[in-house]
């Protein structure tokens, strides 16, 4: 594997990507067979997240894919990532209900942040920095709506049209935020708490109709871009 990935990081990223998005939805797929909620999606996810971080760890790459800890960064031009915390509530804007049993809500939430993990490190980590080394502009547009596209496999397990079409959308936003934090804290964690917290309380938002899922997303679009640009412009790399 570290040949591989030696001989050409875009390749070994794109096949990363592959490998999550396949194994994920199979694992999906088959949870909703069994009838039990991520019964399945829980343990890949939770082997890969093992696996890509002992290999990253192995090979001493924890710097260079953002694995560390932030600091000497003045958190008051980070607005204290408030606005991250904003977008973190995004699930519960229309409401909350519960409606899963006890076991089906926690294998979701351990799922999902173990996903959380999986996405940053594989197109905030992999995709982004193969692509850097030739251009950060483009790196961060391409990973960010690589990473928005990549929700439409939920097509594939059942969602409907109108809320993936958004989701790509705000996805794609909060991708290009996560992207810029990166670039400016040289650390993936801010992405992948955030990340964690916002698929890990999906499982209890209130979908609402097609104008409340529109209003949610352009707000979510214009709280990542326009916090993205901020940090761009105000706060000097590291």
């Amino acid at each position: 594997m570290q040949n591989f990935y030696k001989k050409n990081e875009l390749f070994f990223a794109l096949i990363w990507i592959a490998v999550y998005v396949l194994s994920i939805s199979a694992a999906d797929g088959l949870s909703e067979e069994i009838g039990i909620l991520k019964v399945i999606t829980l343990p890949v996810a939770l082997v890969l997240s093992f696996f890509l971080y002992g290999w990253i760890r192995k090979n001493k790459l924890q710097q260079y894919y953002g694995l560390r800890r932030i600091t000497s960064i003045d958190f008051r031009k980070y607005l204290y990532f408030l606005p991250l915390l904003v977008l973190s509530t995004a699930n519960f804007w229309n409401g909350a209900v519960f409606e899963h049993s006890f076991l089906e809500t926690a294998l979701f939430i351990a799922s999902m942040l173990f996903i959380g993990f999986l996405e940053e490190v594989i197109f905030r980590g992999f995709l982004f920095k193969a692509l850097s080394r030739k251009s950060i502009r483009s790196a961060t547009l391409i990973s960010s709506v690589t990473f928005g596209m990549g929700h439409i496999v939920n097509l594939l397990n059942g969602a409907d049209f109108l809320p993936t079409l958004l989701q790509i959308g705000y996805a794609s936003a909060i991708g290009f935020l996560f992207t810029v934090l990166f670039i400016k804290t040289k650390s993936l964690w801010p992405g992948i708490i955030a990340h964690a917290f916002i698929n890990a309380t999906s499982l209890f938002a209130v979908e609402g109709n097609g104008s409340v899922q529109l209003v949610s997303s352009l707000v979510m679009v214009f709280i990542s871009v326009g916090y993205a640009l901020y940090l761009s412009r105000v706060v000097t790399e590291n």
